[in-house]
């Protein structure tokens, strides 16, 4: 799937629980926090085009969440199973 997110965009702190997402940079530039199970950034990685990390795979049950941080970003996002929407148990809240 492409996302395409404007500057400013956040998603909230999520984790999919059985699948491996894998973003690639296309086009701009987002920062990947990941978190530990207290809410607490354990690592951020910055994305951007022709940057030294064009990809980052993000394992099953890792919390984790996005901010844009260039107009026009564009990604290419892919999980290695089924789509299922976000639930709460999935999603925390802070």
């Amino acid at each position: 799937m492409l996302n395409a997110l404007e500057l400013g965009t956040i998603l909230p702190i999520h984790r999919h629980t059985k699948t491996t997402e894998t973003l690639v940079m296309v086009r701009g530039k987002f920062r990947e926090d990941f978190y530990n199970v207290n809410g607490e950034v354990t690592e951020s990685i910055i994305l951007e085009d022709g940057g030294e990390v064009p990809m980052l795979q993000i394992p099953a049950g890792q919390w984790h969440c996005l901010e844009v941080l260039e107009e026009g970003t564009i990604i290419f996002e892919a999980k290695d199973g089924a789509y299922e929407p976000l639930n709460e148990s999935n999603v925390m809240s802070k």
